[in-house]
C-alpha cells in the first residue's frame, strides 16, 4: 500500500462511508451551548458565584459593621450600593447573603437529592406491595402543606441555621422520588435490564450500575429547578423571621428589610430583590436547556 495514497473511509454495509459516532454526553454538551439563554444562566450563575464567594474577602468593610452616623445612606463612594439603616454596607451583606441562600440552596437540594433518588428507585424497581406502601407514604406526605410543615419542624427545633437545611430538604424530596420511580419503572422493562437479570448479576448491582446512570438525565434537569425552589422557601421564610437570624444575613432578610423601608430607601429592596430574581432567572434558564439537551429524542433531529 503507497503511504501517500489517500485513506478511503470504510465502507457501511450500504455502500456509504461509515460515520464516526459521538457519546450522548457530546451531543448533550453541544446542544446546551447552543442554547443562548442556558449559557447565559450558566455564565451568570458562575459570576453570581464567585462574587459571593471572593467579593466579602476583598472589601474593607465587615457584613456586621455598623456605622450608625451614616444610617441609610444612597449609593455612592465609598459605599456603591448604599447602607442600610445601621448604617452597614449593602454590597457586603449582598454578597455575604449570596452565600448563605446558595448554601442553603444547595444543600437542601442535596439532601432532598439524596433521599428522593434512593427512595423513588427502591419503590420503583421492586415494585408490588412495597412500592404501593410507600408511595401512599409520599401521597400522605403531599397533602401536608409544605410551608406549614417547615415551619412547624424551624419552632419545635429552634432555628438552628444547619436545621434549616434539613428543614427544607426534608419537605423537598417528594417530586424527585416520583421522578426516579416512574423513570425506574420504564427502564426496568427493558432488554438490557432483563439480559443482566439473564447473567445472574444481583438486584443491587442492576439498580445502581444499569438503572440509576440511566435516569441522571432526568435527576440534574430536576436537581437545577429545585435549587431555585428551595432558594425561594429559604427567602420565605426569612422573611417571615423563621430562617436566618441577625447579624447574619440572606437575600430572604435582606430582602424583608428592604421591605419595610420600601418607600423611604428603595435602594435597601431593589438591589438584593434584583440579584436574588436575575439569580432565580439564570437557574430556571440553565434547567430548560438541560432539560432539551438531555432529551435523547432530540439527538435524533
Amino acid at each position: 500500500m503507497n503511504p501517500a495514497a489517500p485513506q478511503i473511509p470504510p465502507l457501511s454495509p450500504g455502500g456509504e462511508a461509515a460515520e464516526h459516532g459521538t457519546s450522548l454526553g457530546h451531543d448533550a454538551w453541544l446542544r446546551l451551548r447552543q442554547n443562548k439563554l442556558a449559557v447565559f444562566g450558566g455564565a451568570t450563575l458562575v459570576i453570581v458565584a464567585l462574587a459571593c464567594l471572593v467579593g466579602p474577602l476583598l472589601s474593607p468593610y465587615g457584613y456586621e459593621e455598623t456605622r450608625l452616623e451614616l444610617g441609610a445612606s444612597g449609593p455612592g463612594l465609598p459605599h456603591w450600593l448604599g447602607t442600610d439603616v445601621l448604617g452597614r454596607d449593602l454590597l457586603v451583606r449582598l454578597l455575604y447573603g449570596g452565600r448563605i441562600s446558595l448554601a442553603v440552596g444547595l444543600s437542601a437540594t442535596v439532601v432532598a437529592l439524596t433521599i428522593g433518588v434512593l427512595y423513588g428507585a427502591v419503590a420503583g424497581f421492586f415494585g408490588g406491595k412495597l412500592d404501593a406502601v410507600m408511595m401512599r407514604a409520599v401521597d400522605i406526605l403531599y397533602s401536608l402543606p409544605f410551608t406549614i410543615f417547615v415551619i412547624l419542624l424551624m419552632v419545635f427545633f429552634g432555628r438552628n441555621f444547619i436545621l434549616l437545611f434539613v428543614a427544607i430538604g426534608a419537605v423537598e424530596w417528594l417530586t424527585m422520588a416520583r421522578i426516579v420511580r416512574g423513570q425506574v419503572m420504564s427502564i426496568k422493562r427493558m432488554e438490557f435490564i432483563e439480559a443482566a437479570h439473564a447473567l445472574g448479576f444481583g438486584r443491587r448491582r442492576i439498580l445502581f450500575r444499569h438503572i440509576l446512570p440511566n435516569v441522571l438525565g432526568p435527576i440534574i434537569v430536576y436537581t437545577t429547578l429545585t435549587i431555585p425552589s428551595v432558594m425561594l422557601l429559604e427567602a420565605f421564610l426569612s422573611f417571615l423571621g423563621l430562617g436566618v437570624q441577625p447579624p447574619m444575613s440572606s437575600w430572604g432578610v435582606l430582602i424583608r428589610d428592604g421591605a419595610e423601608k420600601m418607600e423611604e430607601f428603595p435602594w435597601l429592596l431593589l438591589f438584593p430583590g434584583t440579584v436574588f430574581s436575575l439569580t432565580l432567572f439564570s437557574l430556571n434558564f440553565l434547567g430548560d436547556g438541560l432539560r432539551d439537551a438531555l432529551d435523547v429524542r432530540s439527538s435524533k433531529d
